[in-house]
């Protein structure tokens, strides 16, 4: 697992550790020291540690005029145990709908396994965005099921072309774009 690095290419446009808005605002990282673990298993140190020992993630990209952030994930989502969804909406989620972001780009292509339990807070985010939504991107097809199973797939945007979508080849914006007429074309035909 320490070979799997999150996305670099976007640094160019946005670094989570010199966003002053961002909770990681002014967090050094050391290349040289790994130290995070996930289930004793090494992981770059480029990750960031958002409350659970078992899901890490990568702010890739925030615009807060356009209100959307992308946010990328290593690790298992462990509800049952950990309760990764509470750790993830009360030190990002709520952080980040706070300054305006309503609209969530979820990179799940490094969730490695999925363990539910209810989705009440899928639930409450998803009532606290107003005219915003909630995208999965790539996400494995088990780790859908399996949300699908706890009715997460009610709250966040799977399946279709977004589960094979190829964002790396794209500039942050240009993803929101192709992702937000996706989206939007779904909720139009609700």
């Amino acid at each position: 697992m320490h070979t799997i690095e999150p996305f670099y290419r976007w640094l160019q446009y946005y670094d989570v550790a010199e966003d002053p808005n961002s909770p990681f605002d002014g967090k050094i990282y050391n290349a040289e020291l790994y130290s995070e673990t996930i289930y004793g298993y090494y992981i770059d140190p480029h990750w960031d540690f958002m409350g659970s020992e078992t899901l890490y993630i990568k702010v890739l990209f925030a615009d807060y005029d356009l209100g959307f952030i992308i946010i990328e994930f290593i690790g298992e989502w462990n509800d049952a145990i950990n309760n990764d969804i509470m750790h993830f909406k009360r030190n990002i989620v709520d952080h980040f709908n706070g300054l305006g972001i309503n609209k969530y780009l979820l990179i799940g292509e490094n969730i490695l396994n999925f363990h539910g339990s209810d989705d009440s807070y899928y639930e409450e985010w998803f009532e606290d965005m107003e005219e915003g939504w909630i995208c999965g991107i790539n996400f494995r097809d088990f780790v859908i099921d399996e949300m699908a199973n706890y009715n997460i797939d009610s709250y966040v945007n799977f399946g279709g072309e977004l589960d094979t979508f190829n964002w790396r080849t794209l500039g942050p914006r240009q993803l929101f774009e192709k992702i937000h007429l996706i989206v939007s074309r779904r909720i139009d035909l609700l």
